[in-house]
């Protein structure tokens, strides 16, 4: 049964002499009334038991925290649920701590009142907790050219290490600090960025992701030779973030996707334009502009006429080939090859 005033004696004097300091002596020592257990470490969560000797002569005992009781023999004082009485009888007095956690860290009493005089043993319980990375920066877009700073920061008991790499295949821009500085971000640098916090009990791993918002670039345009009647295709490739829009031109005209026969099919890095029967209106030069919302490039194609000579066509010498203004002109069958193979090279002066 409780006696308040018989334990608030016990708790004053408890406490008075943690106050003071207890001497630090082995647990084997049996001249001293007042014993410090070894430090008990327990990871956060788990369960951690209070034990402490009894004997023969012992009339009162109680577990303290921080000089509030936790059980006055088989009494709790404690309103916690996760602590309870495991053993109470003349060898021992155990109470366990479920679920321990950070507020639970610290010095623990067992008040012994015997019919001579009182003794306390003391533990203190050290907590330890895994990483956890309570502040990270968000994913991000920015334009080519501006600089970036990253921040991860965790808590966790020992305190934890932090590190960042970049995912990738050429990932070697690493850190070993909460904040990774990048100057003057290239598209290179894009990507998935791995913060790691690691202590002595575990780690913990999150990601930040990185787009690099840069203007267009096309690949270089070419020229198409495409017999007439025939079908022929442009493809236009543009390297962009955002992905580009494009349009197509032929001279200072713009071309509309069904215009004239053309169909214009866009599938993201990609433009084509198709022509189904080739006329001869439609040999001549074409534009590929490509844009986005940090600028815009082009690029030309050049769309000519290729005459397949017939085996009867070598053998009676002249061929007819089409001079792109609907009108023919004769020629050699040995000067015709020559022109249809140089011609490309020819239209670059």
């Amino acid at each position: 049964m409780k006696n308040p005033v018989y334990w608030a004696v016990l708790v004053g004097m408890t406490v008075l002499l943690m106050e003071q300091g207890l001497p630090v002596r082995s647990q084997g020592d049996s001249h001293s009334d007042n014993k410090v257990m070894d430090n008990i470490t327990v990871r956060q969560g788990e369960t951690v038991f209070l034990k402490c000797s009894q004997g023969d002569v012992v009339t009162h005992t109680a577990w303290l925290n921080r000089s509030s009781i936790l059980y006055a023999g088989e009494d709790k004082w404690s309103v916690d649920p996760r602590v309870s009485l495991v053993t109470l009888n003349q060898e021992e007095f155990t109470i366990k701590i479920e679920n321990v956690d950070m507020t639970d860290e610290g010095q623990y009493v067992c008040a012994v009142q015997t019919s001579s005089r009182p003794r306390t043993t003391s533990v203190h319980i050290l907590v330890q907790v895994p990483p956890k990375i309570i502040n990270l920066s968000r994913d991000i877009v920015v334009n080519e050219g501006s600089n970036v700073t990253l921040m991860c920061q965790a808590s966790g008991k020992p305190e934890p290490s932090i590190s960042w790499k970049l995912i990738s295949s050429s990932g070697d821009l690493a850190s070993d600090d909460e904040y990774l500085e990048i100057p003057s971000i290239s598209r290179q640098r894009a990507g998935t960025y791995e913060c790691t916090a690691v202590n002595d009990i575990d780690a913990d791993l999150q990601t930040v992701d990185i787009t690099v918002n840069y203007a267009p670039t096309v690949s270089e345009g070419r020229y198409v030779g495409v017999t007439l009647g025939q079908r022929g295709v442009l493809e236009c490739e543009a390297d962009a973030v955002p992905e580009a829009d494009f349009e197509w031109y032929k001279d200072d005209r713009r071309i509309f996707n069904g215009f004239d026969g053309m169909e214009i099919v866009n599938t993201g890095s990609a433009s084509k334009l198709t022509f189904f029967n080739v006329s001869d209106g439609d040999y001549g030069n074409y534009t590929c502009v490509a844009t986005n919302i940090l600028g815009s490039s082009n690029t030309s194609f050049l769309l000519y006429v290729v005459i397949e000579p017939t085996s009867s066509t070598l053998l009676q010498g002249p061929i007819a080939v089409q001079d792109g203004s609907g009108g023919t002109m004769g020629v050699h069958s040995h000067t015709c090859l020559l022109f249809i193979v140089f011609l490309p090279f020819l239209l670059r002066f």
